[in-house]
């Protein structure tokens, strides 16, 4: 540690005589010694590595400190002096104060009057855009965010189109890890564009899902490779898994919603405004380690988007409470 920080003031790019960092561009010398900082570390001292904590997803951190200081410097110097930087990991979302929440039973009564005309229909394939913070051990503790959009032919073929987008500042430049190494990428940058070949499942999710609450349990259950009852938390990971495959019709929008009024540990928060701007209701629950908030229209029942934080601090993993672990915003 002494020669990491011996290293530090060594190659400090702005000396107490300098100019202030936000005051303008780095000069010649302190960008050699930014460089030198981020690129170098003493000789002999291999990279640390944090093992991985038993029960818990595994944050992929090498050097945390330096991964993280290393993509905002990248940020902040390719960005340019003029630019407001892209940040990777997005702000948790907050609950309108002073809004009344909406039960999930008085909300499954609106979803069920707005399905009885039984449009919109039920269709294979989704539209979400998502971030989820990095879990490899050779990766950064940055991850991209995506738009995905998945269609499904009559032939049983699919195609898939992700790309690179930030849906708080559209138009902006993101943190990208690919290859392992932080830089920026436009917001619209084509990660991948495939046509997969036909193919056919009667398991879920991959078989449409029922429209009845006790099978839609079962349904769910089952695409957790599991037959043993699902806590809350888990119900909601099933439901994303379920959303990543398809995109309900309002019907299933309405089974769904009467699923989660039956279900115990999802409170109603109030209104939220999430990423794509939409109003919808927040509804809340605590697992461990975790908190998992829903968001669904307030009309008809479907639901907008799902996200974790952390409940507690996890300091040796630079993870702090309230942080976002993850985030899905679906679309029609």
């Amino acid at each position: 540690m002494a020669d990491e920080l011996e290293l530090l003031r060594s190659a400090n790019p702005v000396p107490p005589d300098g100019p202030h960092f936000g005051d303008g561009p780095l000069d010649h010398d302190a960008e050699r010694r930014l460089e030198r900082l981020l690129r170098e570390r003493p000789p002999g001292r291999p990279a640390r590595r944090t093992p991985p904590v038993p029960g818990r997803p595994r944050l992929a951190w090498g050097l945390v400190a330096t991964a993280v200081v290393a993509a905002l410097a990248l940020t902040l110097v390719l960005s340019g002096p003029d630019t407001t930087p892209a940040v990777a990991a997005p702000r948790p979302l907050v609950v309108q104060t002073g809004t009344a929440p909406v039960p999930l039973d008085r909300l499954a009564e609106r979803a069920a009057q707005a399905a009885a005309d039984g449009s919109p229909r039920l269709r294979k394939g989704t539209h979400v855009r998502s971030w989820s913070m990095g879990m490899s051990e050779d990766e950064p503790p940055v991850t991209v965010p995506e738009e995905r959009i998945v269609r499904w032919r009559a032939d049983g073929s699919h195609t898939e189109l992700v790309v690179a987008t930030d849906p708080e500042h559209p138009g902006r430049p993101v943190l990208s890890d690919e290859g392992g190494e932080p830089r920026l990428v436009d917001d619209g940058h084509v990660i991948s564009d495939h046509t997969y070949p036909p193919s056919w499942s009667d398991a879920p999710p991959q078989s449409p899902p029922p429209n009845d609450p006790t099978r839609l349990r079962a349904y769910l259950t089952e695409a957790q490779y599991t037959d043993i009852p699902l806590t809350t938390p888990q119900l909601l990971d099933a439901v994303r898994e379920l959303l990543d495959h398809w995109t309900l019709g309002a019907r299933e929008s309405a089974t769904l919603a009467r699923l989660l009024a039956g279900t115990e540990g999802l409170r109603p928060v109030g209104r939220v405004t999430d990423r794509l701007g939409r109003h919808g209701q927040a509804y809340v629950c605590d697992g461990p380690g975790a908190r998992r908030m829903l968001i669904m229209d307030p009309v008809t029942g479907a639901v907008l988007g799902l996200e974790t934080t952390f409940t507690t601090a996890e300091p040796e993993y630079g993870v702090k409470q309230g942080d976002v672990m993850s985030y899905s915003a679906w679309l029609r």
